[in-house]
């Protein structure tokens, strides 16, 4: 397949600048890809979608506040740090902007969110074939406990404006844990705490993984051909009590339902890796899983998500999972989409959900 099989034209202004007033607010298309059939509901109507026995997994990987700010040293040139993956205590991968020029040995000023001049350093260490800058910081026992007071929640290329204070609680969700992503799962960002205590009482089963989203899932694929595009790396974890809920699941032949893309890339991924009778078993690592059509999933069985970028491999993974183990999932995903740009539905991370049944 190619890249471009997965365009389709999305009017700008449906693309969500801001998140709707309420989290369960959201719009919520329904999917039944044996039929083909669409519904038109409200995200709260999640509630009636859901059976006994159920069991839901969301990743709850935490956002960093991962976009810094600062002076170079020598030149006082502004500089714009994106975190992208920790290496090693106060080392870090990183996205600098402008980074054309920066070299190994610049230096950066840190400012905090207010402006002022901070005691805290960054040394570029290197440039990947990526554009990628690893630094160091300096001025700290530890980067991490400093973003509070030196760093922004990193809104997605698309979302035209700085972020601002609603920002910080809005572009999480609510049940986020470990921090390391420098987006959030999006999919997750519709749940109040009302709708998951909802969902437990109707005797759905919750249970979490970890990804930490990366740079990579804004990155565009840049192979005309999918079978030549190299998928980014993310880091992820899969608990020994969330796997066991799902085995359990799949034994008695109940449903597993994924939030988000990242959520079915942990659960494939393991599952790719289960050796033990196809059970799952906890797992701690990366993953360059790149699912496409055709793709047979063996742990998956409904996907909640949202509206995703053209020519992205999200689209291409929820147009697999559409139609798993064939390639007509590509033509039932963008019949759907161009009816949610019928109906005016908000795209992108905060944008409105569909649910795939």
């Amino acid at each position: 397949m190619h890249t471009a099989d997965f365009d389709f034209v999305l009017p700008p202004e449906l693309i969500a600048q801001t998140p709707v007033a309420q989290r369960d607010g959201s719009r919520l298309l329904v999917l039944n890809r044996r039929d083909g059939r669409m519904e038109h509901r409200s995200f709260r109507d999640v509630l009636d979608l859901f059976r006994p026995g159920d069991v839901l997994v969301l990743n709850n990987s935490r956002v960093l506040r991962a976009r810094l700010r600062g002076l170079k040293s020598l030149s006082g040139g502004q500089v714009e740090l994106l975190l992208a993956e920790e290496v090693a205590p106060n080392e870090w991968w990183t996205l600098l902007r402008p980074g054309k020029r920066v070299r190994a040995g610049t230096e950066i000023q840190l400012s905090t969110n207010d402006g002022r001049p901070s005691l805290l350093r960054a040394v570029v260490q290197e440039k990947n074939a990526e554009g990628h800058c690893r630094v160091r910081f300096t001025g700290t026992a530890n980067l991490l406990e400093e973003l509070a007071t030196h760093g922004e929640i990193p809104l997605p290329p698309y979302i035209g404006r700085a972020s601002e204070a609603q920002d910080d609680t809005r572009y999480q969700t609510v049940f986020a844990q470990p921090a390391g992503s420098v987006a959030a799962p999006t999919a997750g960002l519709h749940f109040t705490p009302e709708v998951l205590e909802g969902l437990r009482q109707r005797g759905v089963h919750i249970h979490f993984v970890t990804l930490h989203v990366g740079l990579g899932t804004f990155a565009p694929v840049k192979a005309e051909n999918l079978a030549d595009h190299v998928m980014h790396e993310e880091r992820f974890e899969l608990p020994a009590g969330t796997a066991d809920a799902i085995n359990a699941a799949k034994r008695e032949g109940r449903r597993v339902v994924a939030v988000g893309t990242t959520t079915v890339r942990v659960l494939e991924s393991a599952a790719a890796l289960s050796t033990l009778n196809s059970q799952l078993s906890t797992h701690r690592g990366r993953t360059r899983i790149f699912i496409h059509p055709p793709f047979q999933f063996r742990v998956v069985d409904a996907l909640l998500t949202n509206f995703h970028l053209p020519q992205s491999t999200l689209l291409m993974l929820v147009s697999a999972f559409a139609a798993p183990g064939e390639l007509r999932g590509r033509e039932l995903m963008l019949a759907t989409y161009a009816e949610a740009v019928r109906e005016r539905y908000r795209f992108f991370s905060y944008g409105d959900a569909m649910l795939i049944l």
